[in-house]
């Protein structure tokens, strides 16, 4: 009996670990820096909410190419990066020397931060954290290294948001990992709410209307996230030439029917839920 059960558990061990070699791979493909780029307004807004004050240290968990430290390093902030993805790193550590920041990279996993207890004061992500597949592991390392009384705040898809309805038609073709809870789950206020009925106090919740604008027409969206966005690019070169058209296809039709714009570019929103906590 005893050695089924460590059987098991080094099979359960060995599925977890190939699923974050796949989902290193699959934040390694495209080109994340260049998909930010027209989620540049949405980032700065979410910056300007984190209303971070002189002196502050800053962590921004899987960081990207540091769409939110380079800004923060920018204006005067102490801001480090960290992402498992290590092209993103070298891209954001790239861009900071070309413009002379000392802000900070490393590459790790919002599983198991590279960093001392308490050595931060407020830790974020951005649509970022959500797409680790044990949560309870990154709840419990941000708040590790956020110092008593640091604010933590981190911003994610809601199940009902636009994006949210883009990884339904997505996973409708590429079923996602039963070993990985649905990423949308954090944007389930009650299911936040419920990961972070410890550690925290002051817990709030907010909306914001995240706008989403590219100077082309919806299919061209749909071929500009395929060659940039890691997730949608993964998921096309999972299927075949008939899987890949009907995914495409769908795709354009999700982008369509959600286009407010009617010039030949698109232009809509997705909704961000926004937890802020005090760290306890």
């Amino acid at each position: 009996m005893t050695g089924t059960m460590i059987t098991g558990a080094g099979q359960q061990g060995s599925e977890m670990q190939a699923l974050k070699t796949r989902l290193k791979a699959t934040w390694e493909s495209g080109d994340y820096g260049v998909f930010a780029r027209y989620l540049e307004p949405g980032a700065l807004e979410f910056l300007r909410r984190l209303d971070l004050k002189p002196g502050e240290r800053l962590l921004d968990v899987a960081c990207g190419a540091g769409q939110l430290v380079i800004p923060a390093s920018r204006a005067g902030r102490e801001a480090t990066g960290v992402d498992i993805a290590a092209n993103l790193i070298e891209q954001a550590r790239q861009r900071a020397q070309t413009d002379g920041l000392p802000a900070h990279f490393d590459e790790g996993d919002a599983e198991d931060l590279p960093y001392q207890d308490a050595e931060f004061d407020v830790v974020s992500s951005l649509v970022g954290v959500m797409f680790a597949p044990r949560p309870e592991r990154v709840v419990a390392e941000a708040l590790r290294v956020c110092r008593p009384g640091g604010r933590l705040v981190i911003g994610s898809w809601t199940p009902a948001s636009f994006i949210g309805g883009m990884f339904k038609v997505i996973g409708r073709h590429v079923p996602p990992s039963p070993l990985m809870p649905s990423p949308m789950l954090w944007g389930d206020e009650a299911v936040l709410r419920e990961r972070f009925a410890s550690g925290v106090t002051a817990l709030e919740i907010e909306r914001m209307a995240y706008p989403l604008e590219y100077p082309f027409e919806p299919a061209e969206v749909v071929e500009f996230y395929r060659s940039y966005y890691g997730p949608t690019n993964r998921a096309f070169a999972a299927l075949t030439g008939d899987g890949q058209a009907a995914l495409r296809r769908d795709l354009e039709a999700h982008w369509t029917e959600h286009n407010r714009a009617q010039d030949g570019t698109t232009r809509l929103e997705s909704e961000l839920l926004i937890l802020s906590a005090v760290r306890g």
